[in-house]
């Protein structure tokens, strides 16, 4: 069966649209060659159309090894600070191929466009650095 968001008509899936839309900032946690969980804030976009999230890397980054490794994979919004507007999605990730560069994908730069201008001057230079483009697919969602 494929994956599919909560009902937005609920309060979950209220709340996960919500955090979908305007947040910028996930936590995506991989495993490294000895069972160590390893969480990394990324900046991420959600495809509605796959389904799927679009990440981008740096090529020395160690999360590709321990992806290549074990696709499994966590995604998680980080909590209000007292316990709750938890939202975790499992799945599994992989190297896309197919997803053009950062810098040439605009809904990727109209979303970040200030923390690019504030950290990389230039959408063009941010590609350069973070050039591998990542695909996580969730299986499962959970929160509260």
């Amino acid at each position: 069966m494929a994956f599919q968001l909560p009902d937005p008509s609920t309060p979950f899936g209220e709340r996960v649209a919500h955090r979908l839309r305007d947040e910028r900032l996930m936590w995506l946690t991989t495993v490294d060659v000895n069972g160590t969980p390893q969480p990394t804030p990324v900046w991420f976009l959600w495809d509605e159309a796959t389904s799927t999230f679009l990440i981008y890397s740096r090529s020395d980054a160690k999360r590709l090894e321990h992806i290549k490794r074990n696709s499994r994979v966590a995604l998680n919004f980080d909590g209000n600070g007292s316990g709750g507007d938890i939202i975790v999605f499992t799945g599994v990730a992989e190297v896309s191929t197919t997803d053009p560069p950062a810098d040439q994908l605009p809904a990727y730069v109209e979303k970040y466009r200030d923390f690019i201008a504030r950290r990389y001057n230039t959408p063009e230079r941010f590609a350069s650095i973070y050039s591998v483009a990542l695909r996580m697919k969730p299986r499962r969602i959970r929160g509260h």
